[in-house]
């Protein structure tokens, strides 16, 4: 097992572009390669000839096959494509946790970049920005009209390099500039906290490089301060994936050894296996392994898994071997439904492909590919119920997705009279300011499926959804 590991290298089971995906690297070099269909490919060169010397203008060569590339890889599913250069390095850093930047939590605001909060030790904590700071300006570029995503842009760029924000803290009434100098980012995807005597929490919000050990520092801490824990919320809402060692080394910290936690298949022979809850199929690499740390308690300790349509992937994969083990009780919403592998090639020194490569599996052998996981609680967003919930994607609304390959996918017909009434919701609620349409932060006293955990744990009445819908749950066969 584990020189298929150190061969597989780099796995991650997020789930829409990039974000989720499960993520396994391995070398270019393969054999046992298919025969080239050499008609096709000659095909392919008389095309390129043609654009090449017939087309209107000249054109770049290396974006013409880059491009072919892209488009055959992209037409196979939405989770395998291209990376370029550019791509290649983004996907690296949103699998290791790291990135250089200035080191805050964003959001966007009547078209300004928020600060939510700054990462601790960062250069923009050391530089005194604090949650509500509106960011106006990046350098000399006015962030009013920029996406998010193109903000984001702006505030990275090399090691040791500047970058002027200019800040307006609403509280002070005032305008200022700070200037940040970048630096490696270690983002944290482990929150947690005590909700009350005796009960905890503990957030997910993505499987990346540093997850297993800040989650067993977590639970360090929260047994230090709750020696006696009764209960323990495993928050994994919204959480996209990522890396499947780390998947694997969540479900195994609760788990008893060597059960199953999930199990892959496909075409090639290393794509099939059966990872379980011990340490060989989860470290990485030699040495020690930050599960030994925490206490026996933790394989006992009830235990909720918090779930919603943004659960994908590695998340799906931990709320799935937790189920079926029966070690815990999953409430919520339908997962996402992205049961497949992806495995990362590098083409060169800087661009790759990824590569969907297997289905996962349940430890009760249930594909969850377009399907997703079903709580065993069906809860709702708030108490008034989950307005937009019909709006939100899932896998089996990605166009070209991989079937569950064990039955034809059902449709809910009412899914588009859902989707309509919640438009008009949307319409309505759009009228609101901003921080009326703000939702409750996850974890704190106003959110109401964690209030519903907890209540789970305690042995009191929890209030279910009464309008859930569950998609494709009934299967027909294929002919």
């Amino acid at each position: 097992m584990g020189q298929k590991l150190k061969i597989a290298g780099w796995v991650s089971i997020g789930a829409v572009a990039g974000a989720l995906t499960t993520v396994q690297l391995q070398a270019v070099a393969r054999g046992g390669l298919a025969p080239l269909p050499l008609e096709e490919l000659q095909q392919l060169a008389n095309v390129f000839g043609m654009v090449k010397s017939d087309y209107v203008e000249p054109v770049d060569e290396k974006k013409l096959i880059s491009d072919a590339i892209t488009g055959m890889v992209a037409s196979l599913d939405p989770h395998s494509a291209y990376f370029d250069k550019k791509s290649f390095k983004e996907f690296r850093e949103g699998t290791s946790g790291r990135f250089v930047g200035v080191g805050i939590e964003i959001t966007q605001e009547d078209g300004l970049v928020k600060v939510v909060s700054p990462i601790e030790g960062s250069p923009a904590d050391r530089a005194g920005l604090k949650p509500n700071d509106l960011i106006t300006k990046i350098d000399d570029t006015m962030v009013k009209g920029l996406s998010l995503n193109d903000a984001v842009k702006k505030m990275r760029g090399e090691p040791k390099s500047k970058v002027v924000l200019t800040i307006f803290r609403k509280d002070e009434s005032r305008t200022f500039p700070v200037t940040i100098i970048r630096e490696e980012i270690r983002t944290q995807s482990v929150r947690s906290k005590v909700m009350e005597p005796g009960y905890a929490w503990i957030r997910l919000s993505q499987f990346q490089e540093r997850t297993v050990e800040d989650f067993a520092t977590k639970m360090e801490a929260i047994y230090k301060q709750e020696p006696n824990l009764k209960g323990l919320v495993l928050d994994l809402r919204n959480d996209p994936g990522g890396l499947l060692d780390a998947a694997v080394a969540i479900s195994a910290a609760f788990l008893p050894e060597n059960v199953t936690v999930v199990s892959t298949n496909g075409q090639l022979a290393e794509s099939k296996f059966t990872y379980k809850a011990a340490p060989e199929f989860y470290l990485r690499r030699a040495g020690n392994d930050p599960l030994k740390k925490l206490p026996a308690a933790m394989k006992t300790v009830p235990l909720v898994v918090l779930v919603n349509e943004g659960s994908a992937s590695a998340s799906e994969i931990v709320a799935g071997a937790l189920q079926d083990h029966k070690r815990a009780t999953v409430m919520g919403n339908q997962t996402f439904g992205k049961g497949s592998v992806q495995t990362v090639r590098p083409l060169g020194p800087d661009t790759g492909i990824k590569l969907t490569t297997a289905r996962y599996y349940t430890p009760s052998g249930k594909s969850i590919q377009a399907k997703g996981i079903i709580p065993d609680v069906m809860l709702d967003e708030t108490l008034e119920g989950s307005p937009f919930a019909a709006l939100r994607t899932r896998e089996a609304d990605l166009e070209k997705h991989l079937g569950s390959g064990q039955g034809a996918e059902t449709k809910d017909a009412n899914r588009e009279k859902a989707r309509e009434l919640a438009l008009k919701r949307l319409e309505e609620e759009n009228k609101k300011t901003p921080e009326q349409r703000r939702p409750p932060e996850l974890g704190s006293d106003k959110d109401f499926p964690l209030a519903q955990a907890i209540n789970q744990l305690k042995g009191r009445p929890v209030i279910v959804s009464k309008t859930a819908v569950v998609e494709n749950k009934n299967e027909k066969k294929e002919n």
